[in-house]
């Protein structure tokens, strides 16, 4: 009973204090079963149209429940029909991909075809810890395949107000290196294009280098991004002004990305974005709680906690921009502070997509 207390005044305290603090995201604290695999998201982000891979694909994602309870059987099933689907359906999925792409998928093709055989092995051995291995595994290649469905040079509009603002083309992947250890994230310039953009940048330009972290709540945000001096956010030098990016969220049903306005805004109570909040890691653009496009060069990392902020119904996603995740170093995530500062920020690859202007 005393735990129970104890959650239910987190939550309200969580709630009332990010509401009220001026540079940060708001959340609410809902129910059910949460994403935790951010390379889950970041494919089903992907802008194509296949619906045989996707199936493929959310087919052994489906496995974690029947995985859970050791129904070995129905496992079974899945991985022979995820064959079947393979067998019966490379061709047409080859077919739209690009011909100077195709040996690179036919390859790929070979090495999924080889992680459901070592998936029916795993059945067959009842391993559990090797089915979630090998299921890893064949997953990341059924991603690279839906890579290479997407088309060369891939942009979402973006209104002509914000013509000025860099934006990312296509996706980078970024080393956050911290007194605590290193980070890998991947931002995502298909859905968050002017956000994405704006971390890349600044990462280039060396701007996050020796930044504290300004904000750390447990199971809710890590915040960094506050440049020294009087300034919230980056100036920019031609103008001396701070650069302001807007509140930029896509939904996947919508055909055009949201800006400047949260889901209340625009009546979309019970949506999910494309990029939502939901899991350890989420990168988030923070902005004033009087603004919605005074988000700077502040940012967080969502500090998922399965009992207090399950997927689906928080109130983060809507009225933040998330805009990539991390992928590797959770470790190093969770035992960062306010003691911590951001030694540099490094993009690995992706930064030729980085585009300076409209």
């Amino acid at each position: 009973m005393a735990h129970q207390h104890f959650t239910r005044g987190l939550i309200a305290l969580l709630a009332t204090v990010l509401l009220a603090f001026p540079q940060s995201a708001s959340a609410g604290l809902p129910q059910g079963n949460a994403v935790k695999d951010p390379a889950a998201i970041l494919r089903d982000a992907l802008p194509f149209e296949q619906d045989d891979i996707r199936t493929l694909q959310h087919r052994l994602e489906r496995t974690s429940d029947d995985l859970r309870a050791k129904r070995w059987s129905a496992l079974g099933k899945a991985v022979s029909r995820s064959e079947a689907l393979l067998s019966t359906r490379q061709n047409a999925i080859l077919e739209v991909i690009p011909e100077d792409r195709r040996s690179e998928a036919e390859s790929l093709f070979s090495q999924v075809d080889i992680g459901l055989e070592n998936l029916k092995q795993q059945v067959d051995s009842k391993d559990k810890p090797g089915f979630i291995k090998a299921r890893r595994e064949t997953l990341s290649r059924i991603g690279d395949v839906e890579a290479l469905l997407v088309p060369d040079g891939f942009e979402r509009p973006i209104p002509a107000e914000f013509d000025a603002l860099p934006r990312l083309v296509g996706r980078a992947t970024l080393t956050i290196k911290t007194t605590q250890g290193d980070l890998t994230t991947v931002v995502d310039g298909y859905n968050a294009p002017l956000t994405a953009g704006a971390f890349v940048d600044l990462s280039l330009k060396g701007f996050y280098d020796g930044l504290p972290f300004i904000r750390a709540e447990d199971f809710y945000v890590l915040q960094s991004g506050d440049p020294e001096g009087p300034a919230l956010g980056y100036l920019d030098p031609k103008t001396n002004q701070e650069r302001r990016v807007p509140l930029e969220i896509r939904v996947p049903e919508e055909a055009d990305t949201i800006y400047n306005e949260t889901f209340e805004d625009v009546g979309l109570f019970k949506a999910t974005p494309t990029l939502p909040f939901a899991t350890l890691g989420t990168l988030g653009w923070a902005h004033s709680a009087n603004a919605l496009d005074d988000g700077s060069s502040q940012f967080f990392m969502f500090l998922y906690e399965a009992e207090l902020t399950p997927a689906g119904l928080n109130l983060v996603d809507g009225r933040n921009a998330a805009y990539g995740y991390v992928v590797d170093g959770f470790d190093v995530l969770e035992e960062l502070t306010t003691d911590d500062r951001i030694q540099s920020i490094k993009v690995i690859s992706g930064a030729d997509g980085l585009k300076a202007h409209a």
